[in-house]
């Protein structure tokens, strides 16, 4: 079966999310800072009209941090609490958006145990295309019940 993707850099590396977790891509406007947050939040933005969340992943994921450029963006997600009974919107920094690749479910490895930057527990996959491999990410993974709370009331 045939997914799509949508395709974002972090650094040199290429990462890819579910298109269906993605709601929308914004250019990058500097969230307002929260007092008392997990340090990766980097604050709130007005998206439709809702107070939402915004993370750097590059904090996350315990990468080099870089200054933002006008191809960074904010990518507008949606997951699901573990237990599946509520939906959590929030924004995620990217350096850059690429694409939205499809790639076929056969055609995507399972993650390495080791060599990884990030938590393989984050990653669904290893896609490839034109030669570049995707690290394809498991949104609904990357945060735990009780950071998905965090996000979730500082976004109120």
């Amino acid at each position: 079966m045939n997914r799509q993707f949508l395709s974002f850099t972090l650094g040199e590396t290429l990462y890819a999310v579910e298109v269906a977790q993605v709601q929308e891509v914004l250019e990058y406007s500097q969230p307002v800072r929260l007092p008392c947050t997990i340090d990766y939040v980097e604050g709130l933005i007005s998206s439709r009209d809702q107070g939402i969340s915004v993370v750097n992943l590059r904090k996350k994921f315990d990468l080099p941090l870089e200054s933002y450029t006008r191809k960074t963006r904010i990518i507008i997600l949606e997951t699901v609490t573990p237990e599946a009974t509520q939906t959590i919107t929030f924004g995620a920094i990217a350096d850059s958006v690429e694409e939205v690749i499809e790639l076929d479910d056969e055609s995507i490895e399972a993650a390495p145990k080791f060599g990884n930057t990030i938590s393989g527990e984050y990653i669904r996959g290893i896609g490839k295309k034109d030669g570049k491999f995707i690290i394809i990410l498991d949104i609904d993974r990357v945060f735990s019940e009780e950071e998905l709370n965090v996000l979730k009331l500082s976004a109120k």
